[in-house]
């Protein structure tokens, strides 16, 4: 656990050797991860708001993104998931979140397995079960905070280490009652059995999953109004792929973007809520749910021995200055 949460300083230098030159801003990204700003990556229109243009360069974890960014390369990160960004500014990485990129609530979950008949109203059987856990991860901090919800004792459990893969594997073999993971493995976990909460749900118990938008706290002091510009031209992605009569248009460039064909595309992109600017701002978000988030993630990193300590307070790494300034312009 300790290796994949570090930062992987020798795989974005293996980004950035297959990469083209750098421009005056470097943007990583991932790849088959479909997301509207795609749709403005691929028709300029950073660029032209930006008035140069964007390097993109894609990743394939979040750490890499950090050592990305703090050797400099990388002066933004789209969609980084937070746990990667927790270990780096818990290890004293300057840096900031500057927006919520996606949230995908129900796209990481647990799983009970439909022969034992528990749902929500009767989660208490849990207790005695045995259940798949990719320790220090965000599916790991959601498994504590639906346990604690419920009244359901931890050391009642018999608590297994799983990949989500894994997990779901073994889950689909009914070698454990309970699995928890994301994306594919999670769609196969359903195969054999139901969520006790949806991701709406959770989200009214402060169990958030979402990626956010990253840059180091010195380059967005120097380039307040670069950032803001870049976070205008998200928002309108988002807005243009909330109206469903630009679907037909933008599903075929996010799809050939992200590396996809259409159906996979729009598979995994239904399952994304992507906020709203005003949403974004409000106290549920970066007004104060994603900072608390941030320090119940960290914690959960601690307790599993995957980070040294935790920050007194995540305040500092959410600067919400270009995204008010971009909802102004």
């Amino acid at each position: 656990m300790k290796t994949k949460l570090r930062l992987l300083g020798a795989a974005a230098s293996l980004a950035f050797a297959a990469g083209p030159a750098l421009a005056d801003i470097t943007v990583g990204y991932f790849l088959e991860w479909p997301m509207p700003f795609q749709y403005a990556k691929a028709t300029g229109m950073y660029d032209e708001a930006l008035g140069e243009t964007v390097n993109w360069v894609s990743f394939d974890a979040g750490t890499a993104m950090s050592a990305a960014m703090a050797s400099g390369d990388v002066q933004i990160s789209v969609s980084q998931g937070v746990p990667p960004f927790v270990v780096a500014a818990s290890a004293g990485q300057d840096l900031q979140v500057l927006d919520v990129a996606v949230s995908y609530s129900d796209n990481d979950n647990c799983v009970v397995a439909s022969a034992l008949e528990i749902d929500k109203n009767s989660a208490g059987e849990l207790e005695g079960k045995k259940v798949a856990v990719p320790l220090g991860t965000a599916a790991h901090y959601g498994f504590l905070k639906q346990m604690d919800h419920f009244g359901v004792p931890l050391d009642s459990l018999e608590i297994v280490d799983m990949a989500p893969p894994d997990g779901a594997a073994a889950f689909a073999q009914g070698a454990v009652d309970m699995a928890c993971g994301w994306g594919g493995s999670l769609r196969r976990m359903k195969e054999h059995g139901n969520v006790l909460l949806t991701g709406a749900e959770k989200e009214e118990l402060g169990i958030l999953v979402f990626d956010v938008t990253s840059a180091p706290a010195g380059w967005v002091a120097e380039n307040s109004d670069v950032a803001a510009k870049f976070l205008k031209v998200t928002a309108e992605a988002n807005a243009m792929w909330a109206d469903e009569a630009n679907h037909a248009e933008m599903l075929p460039v996010i799809a050939k973007d992200a590396g996809m064909d259409e159906e996979a595309t729009m598979e995994t992109i239904s399952t994304f809520v992507f906020p709203t600017v005003d949403d974004q701002l409000k106290a549920k978000w970066l007004g104060g749910g994603a900072q608390e988030f941030m320090k119940g993630v960290a914690q959960v990193f601690v307790e599993a021995g995957s980070i040294d300590a935790a920050k007194d307070s995540y305040e500092n790494a959410v600067n919400t200055g270009p995204l008010q300034a971009a909802h102004g312009m």
